[in-house]
């Protein structure tokens, strides 16, 4: 296998199958699938031990720390057999052609690939208008202000080479984990790229994503960030 695809999964029965069923036929190349079960009280890990007793690289993994996005995708990156992973959500929101050009980033010797929305060929369709434009401004702020290599540094599509994430103290508590790991990982000198992606608002289930709850992390990270740059 040459790579892992992550799936963070709470209460997505509604998704997850037609999310596996997209994964598979979309990857040619040799894979395993990690499902990380957040705590959920549906039959979401009935579904996915269904496909795993079908499929050999897919597989159901229980998060055991508090429930929550963070820590279902740091429970993922733990569990992961290959050297290279890729979080794709369970919303059927991500791009998955995508992935195939990601890793030719990660070929060619970068260590992050990062899927960006707001640069030529990519897009963000629906959704939110508030969380739009946050996720704009601070991606493009940030490469601004910071010569940042990726213009959508919230984005949660991202290709890692597991060494990345092992040399990260990672802190966040949330979906924030997609900005602070890059970030990260920027100042401690990994070559980062980006690629174009189109992300689609869910159709069906709930999202667990609230902006004004989380927003207080993010601006932690974007402070941080910055000044980070001002002391060097």
């Amino acid at each position: 296998m040459k790579l892992s695809v992550i799936v963070p999964a709470y209460n997505e029965e509604d998704n997850i199958t037609d999310v596996i069923n997209k994964i598979e036929e979309a990857l040619e190349i040799p894979h395993e699938l990690v499902v990380v079960n957040d705590h959920s009280i549906d039959t979401t890990a009935q579904l996915v031990t269904g496909f795993a007793r079908q499929y050999n690289n897919i597989r159901l993994v229980e998060n055991k720390l508090p429930r929550g996005f963070a820590n279902a995708l740091k429970t993922g990156f733990s569990r992961v057999a290959t050297d290279i992973a890729v979080p794709v959500m369970a919303d059927l929101c991500d791009d998955l052609s995508t992935i195939k050009e990601m890793l030719q980033k990660i070929n060619e010797g970068y260590d992050i690939a990062c899927g960006c929305r707001y640069i030529k060929g990519g897009a963000r369709l629906g959704g939110s208008k508030l969380k739009g434009f946050f996720s704009s401004f601070v991606g493009r702020s940030l490469c601004f202000l910071l010569g940042l290599p990726t213009h959508d540094i919230a984005n949660a599509f991202k290709m890692y080479r597991k060494n990345v994430i092992d040399s990260i103290d990672i802190k966040s508590k949330g979906f924030e984990i997609s900005m602070e790991i890059p970030l990260k990982a920027y100042y401690l000198g990994f070559k980062m790229t980006e690629v174009p992606t189109v992300w689609k608002e869910r159709t069906k289930g709930k999202s667990n994503f609230r902006m004004l709850k989380l927003l207080p992390n993010y601006l932690k990270l974007y402070l941080w960030a910055i000044f980070k740059r001002l002391i060097k």
